[in-house]
């Protein structure tokens, strides 16, 4: 009877022997975690359920947490610059504020709901 090698190397990849198989030994690169927010862990969850193969692509090459982070903050900056812009245009301000605070956060939960909906249909779902 043949005694295996503990390890061997074919084509550039070096296999370990665990019990009577040979395994690549492969490691995922260093990534440093960012800190994802809303967005990030919604596009996460989208791609896990919906779009696996999106999903596996940038693990395997180790910027799925880089790609999370991108999207998050390109959508926590579009949705402030919406919520403004849509402010200004429905004559929103400060001076209604002060005037009259309940429909002041009628209409900007109205818009902050509306500025949401568009972001998630472009960005995270797109």
């Amino acid at each position: 009877m043949t005694k295996l090698k503990k390890g061997i190397t074919e084509n550039g990849i070096h296999y370990t022997l665990y019990g009577d198989y040979y395994f690549p030994d492969l490691e995922l690169p260093e990534t440093s975690k960012q800190a994802i927010g809303h967005y990030g862990r919604m596009r996460k969850a989208y791609l896990e359920e919906h779009r696996p193969g999106l999903y596996t692509r940038p693990i395997l090459s180790g910027k799925l947490y880089e790609h999370l982070a991108e999207i998050d903050a390109c959508c926590s900056g579009r949705m402030e610059r919406m919520i403004r812009q849509m402010a200004d245009t429905e004559g929103i301000s400060e001076e209604l504020k002060a005037s009259n605070q309940l429909d002041w956060v009628c209409r900007m939960n109205s818009i902050r709901q509306r500025a949401e909906e568009i972001i998630l249909n472009e960005i995270v779902f797109g």
